[in-house]
């Protein structure tokens, strides 16, 4: 097995252009960290389409204004999961071409805990509309 200098030198010997060659990063990465975004954007029309159906499909919940709340706080996860998306996109882009460590994410957390919490937001619904009805 051909070490990475090796293989380097034998591609650019077969007149093949390598990505360092350009300056570019990998198509690879590149295409990868772009998943990455879509992935984020599937995520967050996710969190839209949520927030859109509780508020306009869901029966009323046994506490007033819970439903409106409920379907306004996955609105906002949305917003945020998008802008996530693009600014993580941008960060991992530019620390690759200029061969530098990637961005920390804190972003996961936030999304972790928010649906977390509107999960047991639900649970506690679901168990009120259990001992109420």
């Amino acid at each position: 097995m051909l070490s990475p200098s090796r293989a380097r030198s034998a591609s650019r010997q077969r007149g093949h252009v390598l990505p360092e060659d350009t300056g570019e990063p990998d198509y690879r990465f590149t295409l990868a960290n772009e998943r990455t975004f879509l992935a984020w954007i599937r995520s967050s029309l996710s969190l839209l389409a949520a927030g859109i159906a509780v508020v306009q499909l869901i029966p009323a919940f046994p506490l007033p204004g819970v439903r409106t709340v409920t379907g306004g706080l996955l609105v906002v996860l949305a917003v945020l999961c998008a802008g996530n998306g693009v600014l993580r996109w941008h960060r991992v882009e530019y620390a690759m071409r200029r061969d530098g460590a990637l961005p920390p994410q804190r972003a996961p957390w936030v999304l972790a805990v928010g649906l977390a919490v509107l999960a047991l937001v639900a649970l506690v619904l679901v168990v009120l509309k259990g001992v109420g009805g």
